[in-house]
Parts: structure tokens; C-alpha cells; sequence
């Protein structure tokens, strides 16, 4: 019998790559032994990611979700993962290093053995911490090297990358192939030089289906000395998921390696209460197109994680595009149009910003940018007209070392914008906040729960956790599953209580922050909090702070999109109109203090 090939079960990501949501508590601890019975599982990914944030959305307490889900798999030995961003923990936006330690207490607490930490930039300041911590906290450390296809993402950079990971600590590595556009005999040669530079560290293999390499590559990684591969069940496998246990295990086997057997009648009802989960609600924010692979991922290298918001912001944008095509004397676009223009877009700007591996957030970033140079062009303005604040912060270094060179082009840009490029350390840049959470929490009297895991939540996901706490997030989530139903048809049986949000007017503001001032529409339209729609962390909040000049957000006009910038530096303390909204000229969006 050949060398033995072990078995992960990324249900957390299956979930993630195919909608918006994840399942319940309840729905996750029914799925458990189910899956423990399948027999052919030595790991299974059950948080991390937006496993955390997506619970506080719908209202639901994310601790529980993780205790009771992990539970199952403790008991019987089958070791538990997560993922986590680096510097960004399980967020869109850079962490203080004090909440990135306790998370690491936190999840070892709740019963996960395995964090997997990755960096989208692959900058080893990065992930230091993220090793140490994990570490500390008694989990296994798996490091991350997220894979994409360039020039300068070779085998040497690779191995090099990997080097100072070993040497912070890190017990394991990962090939995170996120858009599955790893070539095969690549990630073949890339698995073997590991092996040889470091022989008794297991090496994980994660590749999504998406353009079609991945079975491919996992026979490579595996004869090059892979240890563990991540693979799916149906109905959720394949399309930019990722491939099915079923296909992996014969094809391994087959191969003469030793391969578990697989309970196929546990694989059935697994598969049959996956289905029940969409059929009960997540299948609402899950898009068609999702389930299909397609080699247009080939060459712009987007990542499966990130489809359904990619196709969400194509559809909003879609009339805007349209309009301005228009007004220009030109010929409209479909959706499909807009989908390849889009894939076109970043494999034509992503060298110029410096091949920034396609993963989150970075992935959102490069598509912000190539969506918004689509409709700037519609437009008649040039490329590079509007770019979001937290692209400029990837462009200008703020969170890690691009990995290639920009282009002369984004340099003179930030130049010309009087944009200061960043070369220290990007942890430097958040001080440590746990001590103003406790406060907040103190002066709500909310308790910090078992472990500090409700002061974690509380310091991760800040907005997320208050809304939870306030009901606003479960109110949220219930008109959002009500009109999701009426679009299908489907019986409306969710009641609603309704939460009233107070508002400032005027003259209370003027009375309690005389210095402040309002931040006014430019012109007539519709409010653009955010570029990228399911992302809430790029909206500005109340406490965001703001420098004189700088673009607050957006008006969608007839004729275009026009910037909304802040008259004075300080801190936004109140919003007063939501994403989308209808405003006139003039109208106050918000004050600043």
C-alpha cells in the first residue's frame, strides 16, 4: 500500500465560496456526526473566515455556533480548523495585535485545534504574530502561502516565503490555491521543493474548482509528498467550491495511494441535509452561476470566495454602466458583457499594482478598482479616476510589501495625489484596543463571556456585535429573508417586531458638538456608502475618522458618479442616510466633529 493521503472537510468554505450564509447552530450540529460517520475525515474546517461575522447577521451568538459545532469532532478525535487573515484576523481591515491574541485563546477555548493563517500579500511581518499566538494558545499553527500564477510567484519565491514562516514557529504549511489557477506541474514542483527543504513539516493542499485545474493538482501535490488535501460533498462541490471526496478519494486510490474508505450511506444523508439547509433558507443568497466552473478564471485569477459579492456589485452597477454608455453615444452592455469585461479588466491592472495574490481582501480591492475604471471609462474619464481608500492603502503599502513592482503609471497617480508610500510595519499602525472594549462593555453592562469570547466579539466585529446585541442585526435579517422569499414565491411565514432607530436632528447636533459640520450631498441622486455591497466594513461609521479632502462616499447621478468629500478633518458622529438612499442636492449625509 503506498504512502497514506488524510482528508479535510472545508464545510465552513463550501458555504462561503457558494452564498452569502452560513448554516445555523442547530442545522450544523445535526449535520456533525453525520459527517463523522462518512469514516474518510481526519480534519474538518468548521470557523474562521466570515463564519464569525456571517452569525452576528442574522442575529445569531457566533461562540455558541463554534462550541457546540467543534464539540462532535473533539470528542471523537477528528481535529477542527479555521482560518484567519494575518493581520486582519477574521475581518476586511487591519487588527490590533492585543485582539488578535486573545482571538487565538478564544478559538483554542471553543474547541478549534487548527488555525490556518495566511496573508494576501504573502508578507511574512504579517503572519509573525499570527504563528506566535497560535502557538501560545496551544493550537497547531498552519501557514499559509497563498498561490497565484506570475511571473515572480515562482518556486524560489515560494520556498523563500515558506523559510521565514518555519522559522517563526509555523508546525504546518498550506498551499492555498484560493482561485484554483495554480498550475498542476507547478504545485507539483512547488510541494516537492518544500519536502526536501523541509522534510517533517505536513504540507495541506486547498484548491478551489473554479477554472478546472484542481483535480489535477491535487494528484500532482500528492505524488510531490502532500499530506492532506481539502475537498467538498455535493450539493455544494465543484463549480468555485471545491472538488468532491468522492472523485478525490477514487482518483488517490486509484493512484495507489492509502486512502480511507468512504460510509457511503453517511455521505447521502450528509448530502441530503445540505440540501435541506438551502432548501430551509441559505439557498436564497446562493447564486446559479456559482455551480458553474468557467475558464475565464484563468486569466484574471479571481478567487471562487468571492463570486457571489463580485456578481452582486456587477448587478448593481449594471444600469449606472448602462446610463453613462448612453449618454457617451455608446452601445449598452448585458450582465455577461459586464461579467468578461470585468475578468478582462484585472488581468489588465493587475500587474500594474504589483500582483497582489487574489485573496481577501486584495481580490476585492484589484476587482473594486477594475470596476470602477469600467465605469469611469463608460464615462469618458480615464483608468485609475476613482479608487476606494482601502485600495490606495494595498497600493500604497499600508498593509504589507506588494509582491511585484507597480507600475510608473500608480506611482505618479499617488504622486500627484500627495499619497506618501508606507515601508514600516503594518501592526505599527493599530494600537491595541481591548481596554476601551472592556469599558464599552462595562458601561452596557454586557458580560465578556466564557473565556473573554464575548469581548472578543465585541473588539473583532464591533458594529456587527452591537446590532446583535441590539436586535437590529435578527431584524435585519428576517426583512431581508421576508423579500428573498417573495422574490421566490415562496409563503411568507416570518414575523417582525420593529426596531426603532433614534436619529439626531439638527439642532441637537448643533447643541451637543457646536464645532460640528455636516458632510452635504453635491448633487441630486443615490448615496454610495460603499463600493463593494456585502462588504459593510468599507462604509464609513459613526467614530470613523476623516481628513479635510478626503472621499466620504458617493453620489450615483443620471450622468455619473460624483465624489463626496469632507470639508473639515475629524470624526463622523453622525450618518443620517442609508446605502442607496434617494438624496437632493445639498441634503446633509452626515456631521463631522
Amino acid at each position: 500500500m503506498g504512502r497514506e493521503i488524510k482528508f479535510s472537510l472545508v464545510y465552513r468554505d463550501m458555504w462561503q465560496s457558494s452564498g452569502k450564509y452560513q448554516p445555523r447552530v442547530d442545522q450544523l450540529t445535526q449535520v456533525a456526526p453525520v459527517i463523522i460517520d462518512m469514516g474518510c475525515f481526519a480534519r474538518v474546517e468548521t470557523n474562521g473566515g466570515a463564519f464569525e461575522q456571517v452569525n452576528l447577521l442574522y442575529g445569531e451568538n457566533p461562540n455558541k455556533a463554534v462550541r457546540e459545532w467543534t464539540a462532535p469532532f473533539n470528542k471523537v478525535g477528528i481535529q477542527t480548523h479555521m482560518l484567519e487573515r494575518g493581520l486582519n484576523a477574521l475581518r476586511m481591515y487591519p487588527v490590533p495585535k492585543d485582539v488578535r491574541q486573545l482571538m487565538f485563546k478564544v478559538k483554542h477555548a471553543q474547541g478549534t485545534n487548527i488555525s490556518r493563517s495566511f496573508d494576501g500579500l504573502n508578507d511574512p511581518r504579517n503572519l509573525e504574530l499570527s504563528v506566535k499566538y497560535a502557538k501560545e494558545a496551544g493550537m497547531i499553527s498552519q501557514a499559509a502561502l497563498c498561490i497565484t500564477s506570475s511571473p515572480i510567484h515562482t518556486v524560489e519565491y515560494y520556498v523563500n516565503f515558506a523559510d521565514k514562516l518555519v522559522e517563526f514557529g509555523a508546525d504546518e504549511l498550506c498551499l492555498k490555491d484560493m482561485a484554483g489557477v495554480g498550475r498542476p506541474a507547478f504545485l507539483g514542483k512547488l510541494v516537492k521543493a518544500l519536502k526536501d527543504r523541509h522534510p517533517n513539516i505536513p504540507i495541506q493542499y486547498h484548491g478551489h474548482t473554479g477554472p478546472g485545474f484542481s483535480v489535477a493538482s491535487m494528484l500532482e501535490v500528492a505524488r510531490a509528498g502532500a499530506d492532506y488535501v481539502d475537498t467538498a460533498i455535493e450539493p455544494l462541490a465543484w463549480g468555485m467550491v471545491h472538488p468532491d471526496i468522492i472523485t478525490i478519494q477514487a482518483m488517490l486510490k486509484n493512484a495507489g495511494f492509502s486512502v480511507p474508505d468512504i460510509n457511503m450511506s453517511a455521505y447521502m444523508e450528509a448530502r441530503a441535509l445540505t440540501q435541506s439547509f438551502i432548501d430551509d433558507f441559505l439557498g436564497y443568497w446562493i447564486d446559479p452561476s456559482n455551480k458553474i466552473m468557467t475558464s475565464l478564471l484563468v486569466g484574471c485569477g479571481l478567487p471562487g470566495g468571492m463570486m457571489g459579492s463580485m456578481m452582486a456589485d456587477l448587478r448593481g452597477m449594471h444600469s449606472a454602466i448602462n446610463m453613462a454608455l448612453r449618454n457617451n453615444g455608446k452601445a449598452e452592455v448585458t450582465l455577461n458583457d459586464l461579467v468578461v469585461q470585468l475578468f478582462e479588466e484585472v488581468e489588465y491592472i493587475w500587474p500594474k499594482l504589483g500582483y497582489p495574490p487574489l485573496v481577501t481582501p486584495f481580490s476585492q480591492y484589484v476587482k473594486n478598482i477594475a470596476l470602477m475604471n469600467i465605469f469611469s471609462m463608460a464615462q469618458g474619464q480615464p483608468r485609475f479616476s476613482n479608487i476606494d481608500k482601502d485600495s490606495w492603502n494595498m497600493i500604497l503599502g499600508k498593509t504589507g510589501t506588494l509582491p511585484g513592482k507597480l507600475d510608473e503609471e500608480i506611482v505618479e497617480l499617488a504622486k500627484a495625489k500627495g499619497l506618501e508610500f508606507y515601508t514600516g510595519n503594518p501592526q505599527d499602525e493599530y494600537p491595541d484596543a481591548l481596554d476601551s472594549y472592556r469599558k464599552e462593555m462595562d458601561e452596557n453592562g454586557w458580560d465578556y463571556g466564557q473565556d473573554d469570547e464575548e469581548l472578543f466579539e465585541l473588539a473583532m466585529h464591533d458594529r456587527q456585535y452591537r446590532d446583535y446585541k441590539s436586535g437590529l442585526a435578527k431584524e435585519r435579517f428576517n426583512i431581508d429573508l421576508e423579500k428573498e422569499k417573495e422574490k421566490a414565491g415562496a409563503p411568507i411565514i416570518v414575523t417582525r417586531q420593529v426596531v426603532e432607530v433614534p436619529a439626531f436632528d439638527a439642532e441637537a447636533i448643533k447643541a451637543k458638538y457646536p464645532e460640528a459640520k455636516p458632510l452635504q450631498a453635491t448633487v441630486s441622486g443615490q448615496v454610495i456608502w460603499q463600493v463593494d455591497v456585502d462588504d459593510v466594513s468599507t462604509a464609513p461609521v459613526v467614530g470613523t475618522s476623516v481628513k479635510e479632502g478626503d472621499v466620504v462616499c458617493f453620489v450615483q447621478t443620471y450622468y455619473g458618479i460624483e465624489e463626496v468629500k469632507a470639508l473639515t478633518s475629524g470624526k463622523i458622529i453622525q450618518i443620517e442616510t442609508k446605502q442607496g438612499a434617494k438624496v437632493q442636492k445639498n441634503q446633509v449625509l452626515a456631521y463631522i466633529d
